[in-house]
């Protein structure tokens, strides 16, 4: 997209982000950047890896995040153009980006993860990063991409949301430094979570309308996307949903004004609210700011993933424990895994090559999924969250009894949410009909002795065809106290013993 003409009076546009030539590693695109070239493409050899790591760093972070495809748009395209590339360039003073986050619910979940990524990779180039949760702006609701006003969250259970909002983003960050920053690197930025309640719920509503808001235009605002499509719905759009980007505007101004923030990080959708911060920051300040958008991860069937459409996979252990994020990495197909791992996870791009050039060799060892879910599940859930992952998978896919005996209680109830669970007093002699009747997992008479006979009862991943069996310490019973008992092929059953 070539950037608008100096005389036009119309509002900047974003830019696309460009290819990268593998040749000599200019922008391919309408940016035209002059960088440095990289070297020629290198033979996929793992000592290789940071050799090209190093080349890559010093074409900046701006052309190697576009080459992942993480940073999509750029506004405003012609300063952007001209001044971005230069403003991030290694050596330069550190500049401030933030990105926010509105507590709608209690937990952030995958559709998030890339917004904190973008965070987290410009930390990784020295600069300082700012996430914001909106525990003001969530009371009103983004309209961006909805076809209908969301419900009013109380103060208090915003309150207590954002709360949650934010031990979730301290962990990430927290997992990042700790096992994905090595020490000598370089400088890590700063990094502060901060909530628009502070200065939102201060601000004198006439101060503010006389003030910031007589600044946006209201054509401007009339005109986005989201704005329209609402207007011409049946149920139309209230007022305070309209204000909505004119707050969000204020948070760019404020954090402009108090912590020197010069880049806005949002979603695709956001690009309207993040148009309205950059046009408030410069009529009010005259300083050159610019946002960036990066994609909206979306299911199968286009939906773009989250609580709204329904389809959200959680980053909070209790609402998706680390197996079920592991097994939702595991399960992405081959036409989107490379895309993935070079938008979630810091591999570099020659050891991505290298991982899809085994996988075309060995399809049937899933080497990208198990790769990716693994690099997900450590940012998210640390590296002991990562291990749970892996001994849940054992224990359901692999019947491993190691690795059942090894499961906490807590790892037991996530990988089995639906199971029932049973406290049994060991008996003398008791055996696999007596647990079964037991623990009300068959029915009463010959028609739940035939369940068994007919080789629908397993005890620890094993077939039990013989009713009378006597339950055996070590094999029926796991070193932890624990049985688990599946009768069918999805009813299961956690039996806890007592007093062995």
């Amino acid at each position: 997209m070539a950037p608008p003409c100096r005389r036009s009076r119309r509002a900047p546009r974003a830019m696309a982000a460009p290819a990268l030539c593998r040749r000599c590693g200019r922008a391919a695109g309408p940016w035209g950047l002059r960088r440095a070239p990289l070297p020629p493409p290198l033979p996929l050899r793992r000592r290789a890896h940071e050799q090209a790591r190093r080349a890559r760093g010093a074409a900046g972070l701006l052309a190697a995040q576009c080459e992942r495809g993480l940073f999509q748009e750029v506004f405003p395209a012609q300063s952007a153009e001209e001044q971005l590339p230069a403003l991030l360039e290694p050596g330069r003073p550190p500049l401030a980006a933030y990105c926010g986050f509105d507590p709608t619910a209690d937990s952030l979940h995958v559709g998030h993860l890339l917004p904190v990524m973008a965070l987290l990779n410009f930390q990784r180039a020295g600069h300082d990063v700012i996430a914001v949760v909106g525990g003001a702006t969530a009371q009103l609701g983004d309209p961006s991409g909805r076809e209908r006003a969301r419900e009013p969250l109380p103060a208090e259970r915003v309150r207590a949301q954002a709360r949650a909002l934010r031990a979730g983003l301290e962990r990430l960050f927290g997992n990042h430094r700790e096992l994905f920053w090595e020490p000598g690197a370089g400088r890590l930025g700063r990094a502060a979570l901060l909530d628009n309640a502070r200065w939102l719920g201060r601000e004198p509503l006439l101060r503010f309308l006389g003030g910031a808001a007589g600044r946006l235009r209201m054509g401007t605002l009339l005109s986005r996307q989201s704005c329209q499509a609402r207007l011409h719905s049946a149920e139309g759009m209230s007022l305070a949903e309209f204000l909505y980007p004119a707050l969000q505007a204020y948070d760019f101004l404020y954090l402009h004004r108090h912590h020197g923030c010069r880049i806005q990080l949002g979603g695709h959708d956001q690009m309207g609210n993040i148009m309205s911060g950059y046009e408030l920051v410069t009529k009010m300040t005259g300083a050159e700011v610019f946002g960036i958008t990066v994609p909206l991860i979306t299911s199968t069937t286009g939906d773009k993933l989250g609580k709204t459409a329904g389809n959200a996979v959680w980053l909070n252990r209790e609402k998706t424990s680390p197996f079920e994020l592991y097994q939702f990495f595991v399960r992405q197909q081959d036409n989107v895994v490379e895309k993935y791992l070079k938008l979630f996870t810091f591999l570099p791009l020659e050891e991505i090559a290298h991982i899809m050039e085994m996988h075309a060799k060995e399809p049937e060892k899933w080497g990208p999924q198990k790769r990716l879910a693994a690099e997900v599940t450590k940012l998210v859930h640390g590296r002991e969250g990562l291990e749970s992952a892996k001994r849940c998978t054992k224990a359901l896919y692999h019947s491993s009894v190691e690795a059942l005996e090894e499961m906490s209680d807590q790892e037991l109830q996530e990988l089995f949410r639906q199971a029932t669970s049973a406290e049994l007093l060991l008996e003398a002699g008791m055996t696999v009909l007596d647990l079964c009747r037991k623990a009300n997992a068959i029915p009463d008479g010959p028609s739940g002795y035939r369940k068994i006979t007919d080789g629908g009862v397993s005890i620890n991943g094993n077939r039990v065809t013989n009713p009378e069996t006597v339950l055996i310490l070590g094999q029926h019973i796991l070193k932890n106290g624990v049985s688990l008992l599946r009768v069918g092929k999805k009813n299961y059953y956690i039996i806890k013993w007592l007093q062995l």
